[in-house]
Order: structure tokens, then C-alpha cells, then sequence
């Protein structure tokens, strides 16, 4: 999708706002005189009050060379924001996408200010993303015909200058879809690793360590989950240093399940498909850095990704064995299938004592159990910080990427200490889930400042209404933690 910025409406398609109770907007008015009143006898023959979400379409407008007009709701005026127009946008691209209609105006026009006209074009991006990679028979009718969004704003070529720190963050996004949906015979950790190599050109610094180096580093916890596939396990590192020579970087870090079966635990087959998603918080990472190094962030920020698969075979993994980390500390398997925790021990390990971070936050879709807690609608999130807890959930407010803070404790780490290693990789049962894996993780942050943030149900979502989103893979993340550096980290 193309998105632009002009003083003009020019598209075959004009969309204009109004406000709770039918209120026009400047744009909607002018449009209504053009029109010949149309949208006022349009208004007054539906059902449409101006509410958020809300769009009324209107074809073929009389004494007007558009083809269609499309009203969309703000709500109340008072209460608008870059959400607010993020997911306006996004309702109209959606409901236009596949009608006909090439080029969209999008008339803000004395409605945005610079940055939220930006992020109406974010908004218009994320509606538009589709993964069709693989469709070969797909009629022409179901094909996508809207390829430009032009965002009509009072002084255009300030909005483009605006828009090059955001468009950015819709590439990291898309990036970021893109891994989680790809199917997994075509994205082992190997071929995810190449993929993440050509990033290079963006101005990033990466290395890549197979398993030889890995077992020169001790990373028996994450090597044990890979140790039944046919694919070589790879653990990459990501460096964006635009911030002051010397300064101390912040760093994030992905769990990269690139297909988890359960091992020798196995996982029910129902919906084991969708386990391909297993990497959502690595690609988090690697969008992150996408929209970071695109953008030119003003930060010192390291990337962390362990890439495993998880199978069963004769050489896997084994409910009661024991593996040493990287840290030294042992760990008994007692369920091969709590393995993403394992990837992410020697990762938080290795990261803190590389490269002496400010902080590090990790992603993963880490448990089924924040799912039956948060739903889709919150990632959870489990701190030793309250700082940087407090940090992610404005940002999270400031994306539309929700979080949810829940408990860390003794009482919890009790639970997954063991009678013949340092621990276990389980708690007790069903029992807080989410939380045991987390007190889990904090016994490799060695006390640096650190965030988990479980994103098993944000990070892939199917049938999702925010028209933002799309079939599954989210991309969770990117946004959330863009603004965590925009607003927080950056010179």
C-alpha cells in the first residue's frame, strides 16, 4: 500500500469524517455541498451516528468525478488521538479494499495534526497487509484493488517529512506479520536466519552463531529444544548504535520457536498448525530493529533471537532429563513442551552478560495460560522493575498495544524448584501459569532491570474486528516498543 500526502483530494474515493451525533466535519460539509446534499439525506436515512468504527458509504455521488464517498466515525471530538484516527483509517481501507476502488483521499484536512495524520497512514498500512503468498487461484473480484491512500492534510509537505519517522514502523510491522505467517517448511531456523542477514542493508550490524559456537557458550538449555530437528539451531544478535558512542544500549529479546510440536510432549494435533507462530516474539525484535534502523533511532539498542524447532525424534530432548545453562544453573525437563523458556534462559543470560545493558525486555508467546487471564485483548506483562513497568504499559496505552501487569513472587518461585536440579521448567500443575514461567525466566536476568512480556495472545489472533489486524499473525510488539524507545530511550 501507498501512502501519500497531497492538499487535494484526487482519488476515485473521498472519505471525510464526522463526529459523534452526525456532526460534519469541515471536509464532510464541502463534500456535502458538492454533492448536492447527499450525505445529509445519506445521514438521515441510516444508522450512522459518527461513532468510532462506523462507516457509511455513498456510491456514485451526484455532480462529483469520485466514484464513492465514504463517511467515517470519530466519536467525540475531544477525545481524539493518533489511536483514534490509526483505527479510522483502518476501517475505511478495509471496507474499500477489494470494491473497485484504486486511490483513496482520506480528507484530514483541519482535522489531524502532523503526527496524527501520520498515524492514520500507519493505520491505513496495517489494514491493507494481506499474506497471499501462496494463493495461485484467487479471482480477480477477492484480489485487493485500493493501492494508494492519499492523506489530504493542510500543509502536505510537512506530513511527509513526519511521515519518514513513521512509515518505518509500518515496514517493521509487515516484517513482522510476514514471519509469523510463513509457512514453517520454508522458514526453519536456518532460512530465518538468512532472511534476518539481509537486514544488514538497512545499516544494522548482525552476527549469527550456529550450535558449534553455541556449545562453546554452555547454551544447553536452548541447544536441548533443538536437538531433535533436522534444522541447525542459529541464535542471532541485532545491534542499532544510533545513539552516543559509548552509551549503554537497552535490549530486547525474542523467544524463535520456528515450529513447536511439544517434542516429546507432544502437543494435541488440533490447531498444532498454528504453532508456526511459536516465533512471534523474535519477530517482534527483528521489526523492532526494521523500524528502528529505518527511522534512524537516536538509541543504542541490541536484538537477541534464539531459533529452535522443536520435534520429536529419536536424538530429542526427554521428560526428565537435566541441562546446565548458560549461567551454570540446572534445570530439570519435566514437560518438553514448556521448551520456549529454555531458548530464552540462555538468551537473557547471554545478553546481560555481553553487553551490560540499561535493561532487557523479552517477548514470547510463552503460555496458553495468559490467554484464559488476558484474552486477546492485553499481552501480560512480569517485571523485577517498576520503572520500566510503568514505561511499557503508557506505551502500550500510546500504540493501541495493550498490557496487563500481573505478579511476581516467592510464594510462585517456590513452585518450580526442584528436588534434584536448580529447578524445574513447570510449575504445580495448571496452577499461574504464566507467572511460574516468568519467575522462571527472572533466575537468568542476574538483576538487570527486566520486563516479559507473554504475547501468546496478541501476537497471533485469528478473526481478530480491530480492522488494523489481520488473519493471525499480528506483529505485536513492534509499536508497542518503538514507542517504548521513542518516548523513553532516545537522545
Amino acid at each position: 500500500m501507498k501512502i501519500k500526502f497531497n492538499d487535494t483530494a484526487t482519488g476515485d474515493a473521498i472519505a471525510a469524517p464526522v463526529y459523534s451525533g452526525s456532526a460534519l466535519s469541515d471536509a464532510a460539509r464541502a463534500l456535502d455541498g458538492e454533492s448536492g446534499g447527499a450525505i445529509t439525506r445519506a445521514l438521515k436515512s441510516s444508522r450512522f451516528t459518527g461513532a468510532p468504527g462506523q462507516t457509511l458509504t455513498l456510491t456514485s455521488p451526484a455532480g462529483m468525478q469520485a466514484s464513492r464517498i465514504v463517511l467515517f466515525g470519530l466519536g467525540e471530538k475531544k477525545a481524539l488521538n493518533g489511536n483514534a484516527l490509526e483505527l479510522a483509517a483502518a476501517g475505511v481501507v478495509k471496507s474499500l479494499l477489494t470494491t473497485g476502488a484504486e486511490v483513496l483521499s482520506l480528507r484530514l484536512d483541519g482535522v489531524a495534526d502532523l503526527e496524527g495524520s501520520a498515524r492514520a497512514g500507519l493505520g491505513a498500512r496495517m489494514a491493507a497487509y494481506r499474506f497471499d503468498k501462496y494463493r495461485t487461484r484467487l479471482s480477480d473480484d477477492k484480489k485487493p484493488s485500493l493501492h494508494t491512500v492519499e492523506i489530504v492534510v493542510t500543509d502536505a509537505k510537512a506530513a511527509k517529512k513526519i511521515w519518514k519517522d513513521w512509515e518505518p514502523v509500518g515496514d517493521g510491522v509487515e516484517l513482522a506479520r510476514d514471519l509469523v505467517n510463513e509457512a514453517p517448511n520454508y522458514l526453519g531456523p536456518e532460512q530465518y536466519a538468512r532472511r534476518v542477514k539481509k537486514l544488514e542493508k538497512l545499516g544494522l550490524e548482525i552476527q549469527v552463531l550456529g550450535e558449534a559456537e553455541m556449545k562453546k557458550l554452555g547454551m544447553n538449555a536452548l541447544l536441548g529444544v533443538g536437538q531433535g530437528s533436522a534444522q541447525e539451531s542459529q541464535f542471532i544478535i541485532l545491534k542499532w548504535m544510533g545513539g552516543k558512542e559509548g552509551d549503554q544500549p537497552i535490549a530486547f529479546v525474542g523467544k524463535g520457536v520456528t515450529f513447536d510440536t511439544g517434542g516429546i510432549s507432544l502437543k494435541p494435533g488440533e490447531k498444532m498448525d498454528e504453532m508456526k507462530g511459536d516465533m512471534g516474539g523474535s519477530a517482534a525484535v527483528v521489526g523492532l530493529l526494521t523500524a528502528l534502523a529505518g527511522r534512524k533511532a537516536k538509541a543504542n539498542v541490541i536484538g537477541v533471537i534464539g531459533l529452535v524447532e522443536n520435534m520429536p525424534d529419536a536424538k530429542a530432548q526427554r521428560p526428565g532429563d537435566i541441562v546446565t545453562s548458560m549461567s551454570g544453573q540446572t534445570i530439570e525437563i519435566l514437560n518438553t513442551d514448556a521448551e520456549g523458556r529454555l531458548v530464552l534462559a540462555d538468551a537473557l543470560w547471554y545478553t546481560q552478560q555481553e553487553f551490560k545493558p540499561k535493561f532487557m525486555v523479552d517477548l514470547a508467546t510463552l503460555t496458553g495460560a495468559i490467554l484464559i487471564a488476558l484474552g486477546h485483548e492485553h499481552a501480560g506483562i512480569f517485571s523485577n522493575d517498576d520503572r520500566l513497568a510503568d514505561q511499557l504499559f503508557k506505551a502500550g496505552k500510546a500504540s493501541d498495544e495493550g498490557v496487563w501487569r500481573l505478579p511476581l513472587g516467592p510464594e510462585y518461585d517456590r513452585q518450580i524448584d526442584s528436588d534434584i536440579a536448580d529447578m524445574k521448567n513447570i510449575g504445580q500443575g495448571r496452577l499461574a501459569g504464566s507467572i511460574t514461567a516468568a519467575q522462571f525466566l527472572k533466575r537468568y536476568t542476574n538483576n538487570v532491570p527486566w520486563c516479559h512480556i507473554d504475547i501468546a495472545g496478541t501476537g497471533m489472533h485469528s478473526g481478530a474486528k480491530d480492522p488494523r489486524l489481520p488473519t493471525f499473525g499480528t506483529g505485536f510488539g513492534v509499536r508497542l516498543l518503538d514507542r517504548l524507545v521513542r518516548d523513553h530511550y532516545e537522545a
